[in-house]
């Protein structure tokens, strides 16, 4: 990941209005960058599941070692799956969200730090209303480490809604809800 964002940012990959230090950060940038990532990153973790068992296991299931994932397993894949659910979503998310540099940090922030807290075994505050509103919990992410079969999304439930395979985590019985965080 570090040598894309180096890579990307010195042979100037990006559109040229990720080098503009003008304005600061724009929200409707970052919500546009979160959404088209999350659902790009959705697709392509589907795809990993269902297109063929043999893409599977050479690239997500490793990952799947954790059944009761902690916070730093959000950036414990393979090469391959690192490559096909977070550099390929982030491409083309620059590709298409042009923004300044202070909107890809401030996604960067808030994408990194998410995908963190939904690996996490806690219970946060904020979990009810991100329920309500659809997005992406631990308690929901625990569901596909548990699964397998459901809640593929990270930040947003509303793609797995979209497909068919969101489930609550309170409606999967073998799933230990995580420990409130203190």
């Amino acid at each position: 990941l570090g040598s894309y964002l180096c890579g990307t940012w010195m042979f100037r990959l990006m559109p040229s209005s990720y080098y503009s230090w003008e304005g600061g950060v724009n929200v409707f940038h970052l919500a546009a960058q979160l959404i088209l990532n999350d659902f790009l990153q959705t697709t392509m973790h589907l795809g990993e599941h269902k297109v063929s068992s043999w893409i599977y296991r050479q690239s997500h299931k490793p990952h799947h070692r954790f059944l009761n994932p902690k916070m730093f397993d959000a950036f414990n894949g393979s090469l391959a799956d690192t490559f096909a659910m977070i550099l390929v979503p982030l491409f083309i998310t620059a590709q298409v969200v042009h923004c300044n540099v202070w909107s890809y940090m401030a996604f960067g922030t808030v994408f990194s730090s998410w995908l963190t807290l939904i690996h996490s075994e806690m219970e946060h505050p904020w979990d009810p209303l991100f329920e309500k509103l659809g997005f992406g919990t631990a308690a929901d992410h625990h569901v596909h480490h548990r699964c397998f079969i459901f809640n593929f999304g990270h930040l947003f439930m509303w793609w797995d809604m979209m497909y068919g395979t969101y489930r609550r985590p309170r409606d999967v019985a073998s799933l230990n809800r995580p420990k409130k965080a203190s």
